[in-house]
């Protein structure tokens, strides 16, 4: 038996954790909004479905792992992303899961997505937390009161996880929808209704739920009425019956909606939920955000935690583990040429193998203890629940730039990589906000330019390279404030949306959770290494080894490769690096920031470490290197982002981004380069 099963909830309430636990899959848990951007599949282990009800029938169940939201009105992607999957996509059943401690709110979702007429089982989440505060909620109760299935879980520990799985199971092979519940009263119920009436064979011909529909009209959902194609004389009946309702209740059409249920959930909790204090979650929350954001504190204490990990990272533990794995590579490399000369290898062959795969491939993996010890820290601070308090702190400073305090998680992100960082501005509601903020993502600095950064610094300031890469973090910051405040005022004018935010609960990380999350990056950059840095290095060695006609060189500046670069030195000439092997590893940078380091190894035929070192030395001035990593850190991003921003801003959006993103890169390296020269670096 196939059956497709949707998880929706809303954010923070643990779906990723539950759809982890689930499906066995490597999906990264956050504690943020924002962390899931678009749906996620997976099948749920077969394990879970033992019994008699399964005897004899085995079962394939996709899950569907949805973004967090909190309604069903299609004011946002993630709401449009669901409410789509929930009418197209046909789904045979749904997961609602809710935070047992927040249950109030997480019922609003529940009443929508019982009115769609799905199958449907009720997971209710962290009721480990609820037990542990001396609370206690009546879940067969509360199961009479909506005539739903609702199974207790604690996702983390997972408890309740396998009766979840079975019982959505026999719900989907049962199609058991959710009995229609008329919970609505007076002036909403008469206007619920009377459009419902109005409405009826519109509705069964576009295959919509009746009352789903009539609700959604109340509101004045747009896509909605579009779609059930009313008439003239039916468009004037139901501006009518709409304002009658208003007039008789004082308020507007959606608030008397969201009065009418959340006045239905006040009575069906009111003795079905036992609350005899806050969880031991939200104690320990409030007296931790009494510190960590306060008004005055708040961002002093970030920068400060922030300023910790980078020296963490590029100093004391990522700098002395990235020289272990150099040390280890390099000792490789020269094993295996040994080797190659003992067995009398043809020297082309051998020279492509040691110059340009293992010389360009090992370069880039030697930083990769640097980069993994980053992305420990940004996990840990993400998962504990602190990032959320980050963006809203940094709402107020955010919007004196033209965004808001939700352009802070796709920008965080950038710091691990543009990609996903693109595709999570598609949670922002603005078009405005949304293109504002991939134009300066890429001013982020993500992890793959972290290589360039670690070898130009501690080749040139070998007793100062945290701080010079400190320093390029916090100067992309800088340029992204100042690219902002230019494009705010002139091709993206106007106000940044409202930023509402729920701050979830400080939790101790997943132990689990830490080391997916750690090995997915570890795997991701393995395989960019042995893939993309590793052909790129190939044929990196292949035009710089042979001229135009074909023939192998005596000196690389006869080869291909320079007769390529030379096109481009004049640009960067007046930035210090006019060497047409600098520029040339630039545009390899396209592929992945990391191959500029695996083209410079094969480019000045050298191995890993403080050979690579020495050679850029004689190659380029100190003030020309602090410019050629100001580049590195602005110019445009790799193809990979750039098709992802194509495809979330179109392409003339993506192009001009383009542009502006490598113009001021090229500005500011002209400006850092005079500006050095002129201290006397």
């Amino acid at each position: 038996m196939n059956i497709r099963i949707a998880l929706i909830g809303n954010q923070n309430c643990g779906k990723t954790t539950l759809f982890n636990q689930l499906t066995g899959s490597n999906q990264h848990v956050g504690n943020f909004p924002g962390v899931t951007v678009e749906g996620k599949t997976g099948i749920i282990k077969t394990a879970f479905f033992k019994g008699e009800e399964f005897s004899g029938l085995p079962v394939h169940a996709e899950l569907v792992d949805l973004p967090g939201i909190y309604s069903l009105s299609p004011y946002t992607s993630e709401e449009i992303v669901t409410r789509d999957f929930l009418t197209s996509g046909n789904p045979d059943a749904v997961i609602n899961i809710l935070d047992a401690t927040n249950i109030e709110r997480n019922l609003y979702l529940t009443l929508q997505l019982m009115e769609m007429q799905i199958p449907m089982v009720v997971a209710l989440n962290m009721m480990d937390e609820v037990r542990s505060a001396g609370n206690s909620i009546d879940v067969d109760a509360l199961a009479d009161e909506l005539k739903i299935d609702i199974v207790p879980i604690s996702a983390n520990k997972g408890e309740g996880v396998s009766e979840l799985a079975q019982r959505v199971a026999i719900v989907a092979m049962k199609k058991r929808k959710p009995e229609k519940l008329d919970f609505c009263d007076g002036p909403v119920h008469q206007a619920i209704h009377s459009i419902a009436h109005l409405i009826d064979d519109h509705a069964a011909a576009m295959h919509l739920p009746l009352r789903f529909a009539a609700t959604k009209l109340v509101e004045g959902d747009e896509p909605i009425l579009k779609v059930l194609q009313l008439n003239q004389n039916e468009h004037d009946i139901l501006g009518h019956i709409v304002t009658e309702m208003e007039n008789a209740l004082g308020t507007d059409r959606e608030a008397a909606l969201a009065d009418m249920r959340y006045a239905y959930i006040a009575r069906i909790t009111q003795n079905t939920v036992h609350r005899h204090g806050e969880t031991k979650e939200q104690i320990r929350s409030i007296q931790i955000d009494n510190v960590l954001t306060h008004r005055i504190f708040a961002i002093p204490i970030f920068l400060g935690i922030m300023a910790l990990i980078f020296y963490l990272t590029f100093g004391l533990i990522g700098a002395a583990l990235s020289d272990c794995l150099s040390w280890g590579i390099d000792w490789i490399i020269a094993a295996v040429d040994e080797c190659l000369s003992l067995y009398g290898l043809n020297p082309l062959v051998q020279s492509l193998i040691i110059d340009g795969v293992f010389a360009g491939v090992g370069s880039v993996l030697s930083f990769m203890p640097t980069i993994l010890v980053l992305f420990f820290f940004l996990a840990l601070l993400e998962d504990s629940g602190y990032m959320a308090r980050i963006a809203f702190v940094m709402d107020t400073l955010l919007r004196k730039i033209g965004l808001s305090g939700k352009s802070f998680v796709p920008m965080l992100i950038g710091f691990g990589c543009s990609v996903p960082a693109i595709m999570a501005s598609r949670t922002l509601s603005s078009r405005r906000d949304k293109k504002l903020t991939v134009f300066i993502l890429p001013f982020m600095s993500c992890s793959a330019k972290l290589p360039v950064y670690a070898l130009f610094s501690t080749a040139f300031f070998p007793k100062h390279a945290p701080f010079v890469m400190i320093g390029l973090y916090i100067g992309g910051i800088i340029v992204a404030i100042l690219a902002s405040l230019l494009l705010r005022n002139t091709i993206f004018r106007g106000n940044p949306i409202p930023f509402v935010l729920e701050l979830p609960a400080y939790r101790l990380p997943s132990i689990r959770s830490m080391v997916l999350n750690i090995s997915e990056k570890a795997r991701d950059f393995l395989y960019r290494a042995f893939t993309v840095i590793c052909a790129a290095s190939v044929a990196v060695w292949f035009l710089r080894t042979l001229d135009i006609r074909l023939n192998v060189v005596d000196v690389a500046d006869e080869s291909m490769l320079a007769s390529i670069g030379s096109f481009l030195t004049p640009i960067f000439g007046p930035l210090g690096f006019g060497d047409w092997r600098l520029s040339t590893a630039l545009i390899t940078g396209l592929t992945a920031k990391e191959t500029v380091v695996s083209t410079l190894a094969v480019l000045l035929g050298t191995g890993t470490g403080t050979e690579l070192q020495s050679a850029l030395t004689m190659l380029i001035s100190p003030a020309a290197a602090i410019s050629f990593l100001s580049f590195v850190l602005l110019y445009m991003p790799c193809v990979a982002a750039l098709a992802v921003t194509r495809r979330e801003i179109g392409r003339r959006n993506a192009f001009v981004a383009m542009l502006f993103q490598t113009f001021t890169a090229w500005v500011v390296a002209w400006f850092v380069y005079h500006m050095a020269l002129f201290i006397g670096v």
